[in-house]
């Protein structure tokens, strides 16, 4: 299996603050890696230098492709999308517009192309069939995660990047927002899913990674993580979703 995303040694410093410090791993194709790790220690970083938000040191490969002086939009033309913590979604703007922009890349395919990939995001997200005509900003948390994420599926990314998916949501939201990234996974899209809740993350990934300060302090099989003793004892002592 060939590795959609490939980082070596990648750095990245607030001024002189390091925040990521060296962090090497890889994405394949058709997987679920998912980056665990306590409030501060670089997660949401580390994607955001994957995809050109912050600079970085060390090497970024996509498809191969070494990423160095990739804009953001060339690297979301190449096949890479994040779904960002705050969702970052036009508030005033229907659930259907919402998604339409996020298929913008597709433009000059037409019409035809829009609407095909409209009902795979809303075959996969019901409820936002179901909401389509209502704005954005009158959905609730669980919507809103459903809608962001339908977004950038609406790109038809080969990579799908997710930051903090379950924040702030019920754990049956969770559980539904989960089983949804796991059909992702079978649909063929490579998952960097970055999770505070490292439980259900680990859950559904192949593989994962714990950053902690900023590096990998373990790393491997999601189930080994899982049964971890360092693992357990400080992140999976409570069932959070």
């Amino acid at each position: 299996m060939s590795a959609v995303l490939e980082l070596e040694d990648v750095s990245v410093a607030y001024g002189v603050v390091p925040a990521v410090r060296g962090v090497s791993l890889a994405v394949q194709a058709g997987s679920i890696v998912t980056v665990i790790g306590p409030n501060g220690a670089g997660k949401s970083t580390l994607l955001n230098a994957v995809m050109g938000v912050l600079p970085a040191s060390g090497r970024v490969r996509f498809g191969g492709r070494d990423l160095a002086g990739t804009s953001i939009e060339a690297r979301v033309q190449q096949g890479m999308s994040l779904v960002p913590e705050q969702r970052e979604l036009f508030a005033g703007l229907s659930v259907r517009d919402n998604l339409r922009l996020g298929g913008y890349r597709h433009r000059r395919a037409g019409p035809a192309e829009a609407e095909r990939r409209l009902a795979g995001v809303f075959a996969l997200f019901p409820r936002l069939q179901e909401r389509q005509r209502q704005r954005a900003g009158t959905l609730s948390g669980g919507e809103r995660q459903m809608l962001a994420m339908g977004r950038a599926l609406m790109a038809g990314p080969s990579l799908l990047m997710l930051d903090e998916p379950s924040l702030g949501l019920a754990p049956i939201v969770v559980r539904g927002i989960f089983r949804a990234i796991a059909e992702l996974r079978r649909l063929g899209v490579a998952i960097l899913l970055v999770e505070q809740n490292a439980r259900a993350a680990l859950q559904i990934a192949d593989h994962g990674y714990v950053l902690e300060m900023g590096h990998v302090t373990l790393a491997g099989p999601s189930g080994e993580l899982a049964a971890d003793r360092r693992v357990v004892e400080l992140y999976l002592g409570r069932d959070r979703g």
